[in-house]
């Protein structure tokens, strides 16, 4: 018996996909993706830069607070707290006894303003001291950070 002749209501072996609003859908998604990416990308950016100020802000911080620990022990007379404050190099140089005498024979100190710390090779942080007599000095302040423990040493004052 032969096939019978291709009529209405014969169908195609395959349907075909569906056109309508695909490229749509595709700029949507695109767009969504992009999107995505950009926030992250963003957010990530926004971290560092953050943790960069954050970080920096620290390191001012803890340098001004040594400065400022080291000058209250010395005007103090507390000599033995002063040369904790020193870095190993300058521990090496002097010993606590050579410190105490040095220091003790400079002129006392009145009162003492902590500047902003700089950063060349090393923290620089300025003092202004203020002496009983009147005198007063600019002293810069040379901080290093010591290996084993990673607080900041003092390692200089000019």
């Amino acid at each position: 018996m032969p096939a019978p002749p291709p009529g209405p209501g014969v169908t195609p072996p395959f349907a075909a996909p569906p056109t309508e609003g695909r490229t749509m859908r595709m700029w949507i998604g695109l767009g969504v993706a992009g999107l995505a990416v950009l926030l992250c990308c963003g957010g990530g950016v926004a971290a560092v830069v953050g943790l960069t100020v954050a970080g920096t802000e620290a390191i001012n911080e803890q340098a001004r607070a040594v400065a400022g620990d080291y000058f209250e022990a010395v005007s103090n007379e507390e000599y033995d707290k002063a040369y904790d404050f020193l870095c190993d190099a300058a521990q090496r140089r002097e010993s606590p006894r050579e410190f105490e005498e040095r220091v003790s024979e400079e002129p006392e100190i009145d009162s003492f303003l902590i500047g902003e710390v700089t950063v060349v090779s090393d923290l620089i942080v300025p003092v202004g001291v203020t002496y009983a007599g009147g005198g007063r000095d600019d002293l810069q302040v040379r901080l290093a950070q010591d290996g084993r423990t990673g607080a900041l040493e003092i390692c200089g004052i000019t």
